[in-house]
């Protein structure tokens, strides 16, 4: 079992504990500065074997990163906050905490925020099926 946690700190990576708690708090993010990104940072949450990635993002208040091609199959999570997120035509879709939004490979896409937001993004090779919501 893995846990993340904002703002909470784990003493050691040792293996032998059944869980792990990641601090993904702002203080441990990085400046997002390609794509004409201001205002967005993030921290690595994982990475595995297979094309897989995840991140926490952080937007301050007027953040956003730019329209740039998706290289991966993408998950778009609001944790926090209300933002918007794009697809190749440039339209703002309305975004709040508990909304995902997929981003396929290969489309052009920008997210952001007015206000602030907290977001998990999850970046796969192929996510598989149509991503609909509950059935």
């Amino acid at each position: 079992m893995l846990v993340a946690r904002a703002g909470r700190r784990h003493p050691t990576d040792d293996r032998s504990h059944a869980i792990k708690i990641i601090d993904t708090s702002v203080d441990r993010a990085v400046v997002i500065d390609r794509f004409a990104s201001r205002g967005a940072r993030s921290v690595p949450i994982g990475h595995g074997s297979g094309e897989c990635h995840v991140y926490a993002l952080h937007f301050e208040p007027g953040g956003e990163i730019g329209p740039h091609e998706a290289g991966f199959d993408q998950l778009f999570v609001v944790a926090e906050g209300e933002g918007w997120g794009a697809g190749p035509d440039g339209v703002r879709e309305a975004l709040s905490t508990g909304d995902t939004m997929v981003f396929r490979r290969g489309e052009v896409h920008s997210k952001g925020s007015e206000t602030g937001m907290r977001a998990i993004m999850i970046q796969i090779s192929a996510l598989e099926g149509e991503a609909t919501g509950p059935a």
